[in-house]
């Protein structure tokens, strides 16, 4: 008699709990979670997981590992966890676990200091007081200045004495990246939102409070909830950066290379002046998810080039990394400023050492010039790592006249040197780009930016300080080198190429 197919799936199905039962007993025992214990200080530290694991299972996993979920991007499967545990990083693995925090900590107890804020590390992006007399926008020697008055201070803009071609109330800056003329053809639609992920904008300063948007701006200081409050921290560095960008057209003060752009404000440099991967991680994907078209990055994660030695971390160059490509693969066209440490970034280049964001894919990095249209002196450079110039400024000049003037805090005016200042001119000019081409990608932007730039060949002689050596070495050649990459960025040849 044959079996009913009701009999064959009992039958099936008995077979099937047999199995099961014979898997649990045949099993090996499942870890015991660690014996959690909180005897160190709270850090918070940037973890990696494969991306698109669920954000329960990251939080489990976190959990049985003595931390606590903070925020998370399953997109690119990146947290931000908290743990007391000293252990935990162990406990994770230092190949998906890294602490900022951590890091800064034993920096400071080595040096014999408190676990007080630090000054930011040497590659962090940092703000001096414009009356002090080193001028620098990225932390580095950016050269000495005659003192000036307070970033409080409003200044009347002084008109084109400092640049070899008369200025326009935007100065010598604009008037080298032939912004004007590109206004004349052309403005920035309203449409097009820039994203300044700095230390703050002051969005209440005249030349600027047009072009605020407060929908797309936050603090990403605490990226499990980023602060989208009207009152959000701004400051000089951030401010001096978005006026480049976006300053009006007013006649007064200065003029942005944009004018008519909008700007965001994200904030993810803190009080001392790190850049923590957790604060950038956040700013790349708020950027990605708020319509932000251009990303202007005039910071460096010093924690990312910790990879570069034997006891460092490659995890922050990688959640650096997945972040910015997220944020590319949304629509987001990242520029980067190169850094004031006047070093040669191509030499004994190492995967795991790129500066970061500049290093990465996808980044359009940024050299400075000074008002001469030679490199600057503390300007980084390097054969394959630059892919454009742009006016930073050279604070050898006196009474800092070759500086670039910009926006701070209130209503005032004032002028900073360094590759912070050379990056928002080319933002600004690849937001020209994005109001005449809609449709264009993040890839293809950066192909008409590099296209319409003026080259640039390597200067015959750059001996900075007379002394009969050359300061830094140029290699490459006319259309494309190490000290300028395509060229000066140019915004009529952009509009209308």
């Amino acid at each position: 008699m044959g079996v009913s197919r009701a009999g064959r799936a009992l039958r099936g199905a008995c077979r099937l709990l047999v199995a099961a039962m014979l898997a649990v007993l045949c099993a090996p025992p499942a870890a015991a979670a660690p014996d959690c214990a909180e005897q160190g200080p709270a850090l918070r530290y940037v973890v990696l997981f494969e991306p698109g694991t669920a954000v329960g299972t990251a939080g489990r996993d976190m959990s049985d590992r003595c931390g606590t979920l903070a925020a998370y991007y399953p997109a690119i499967g990146v947290g931000v966890v908290d743990s007391a545990d000293p252990r935990f990083e162990q406990l994770v693995g230092t190949d998906r676990a890294y602490s900022a925090e951590g890091e800064q900590r034993e920096r400071a107890a080595a040096d014999g200091q408190s676990t007080a804020p630090l000054p930011g590390p040497a590659n962090a992006q940092t703000w001096q007081s414009l009356s002090a007399p080193l001028v620098t926008a990225m932390a580095g020697t950016a050269g000495s200045a005659a003192a000036a008055p307070s970033a409080a201070t409003p200044v009347t803009p002084a008109p084109g004495t400092t640049g070899p071609a008369p200025a326009p109330a935007g100065g010598w800056n604009t008037a080298a990246v032939r912004a004007p003329e590109a206004h004349a053809i052309t403005t920035v639609g309203a449409d097009i939102v820039v994203g300044v992920l700095d230390t703050g904008v002051d969005g209440t300063h005249p030349e600027l409070a047009a072009a605020f948007d407060p929908s797309r701006s936050a603090d990403c200081l605490s990226p499990a909830r980023p602060d989208r409050s009207p009152g959000a921290r701004s400051s000089p560095h951030g401010t001096h950066v978005a006026g480049i960008v976006a300053a009006a057209d007013d006649g007064a003060g200065t003029t942005g290379v944009a004018p008519g752009v909008r700007v965001a404000s994200v904030r993810v440099v803190d009080e001392a002046g790190y850049v923590n991967p957790e604060y950038a991680v956040c700013g790349f994907m708020w950027a990605a998810e708020h319509g932000i078209r251009v990303v202007n990055s005039s910071f460096l994660v010093g924690s990312a080039a910790q990879g570069c030695t034997g006891e460092g971390s490659a995890v922050p160059r990688e959640a650096v990394r997945r972040a910015v490509e997220h944020a590319t693969s949304r629509g987001v066209l990242t520029v980067a400023a190169v850094g004031n440490e006047r070093l040669d970034l191509s030499a004994a280049r190492r995967p795991d050492c790129d500066a970061v964001p500049v290093g990465l894919d996808d980044v359009v990095a940024v050299s400075a010039v000074g008002h001469d249209g030679v490199k600057a002196g503390y300007s980084s450079y390097g054969l394959g790592e630059v892919d454009i110039t742009a006016p930073g400024g050279e604070s050898r000049v006196p009474g800092r006249a070759g500086c670039v003037l910009s926006t701070v805090p209130g209503a005032g005016y004032d002028r900073a040197c360094g590759t912070s200042m050379a990056a928002p001119h080319v933002s600004g000019v690849a937001a020209l780009l994005a109001s005449r081409h809609p449709d264009a990608g993040p890839r293809e932007l950066t192909r008409m930016l590099l296209a319409s730039t003026t080259p640039m060949g390597c200067p015959s002689d750059y001996d900075l300080n007379s002394d009969s050596a050359q300061d830094a070495l140029c290699r490459g050649y006319a259309a494309y080198n190490g000290f300028y990459g395509h060229g000066m960025v140019d915004a009529r040849r952009a509009v209308t190429g």
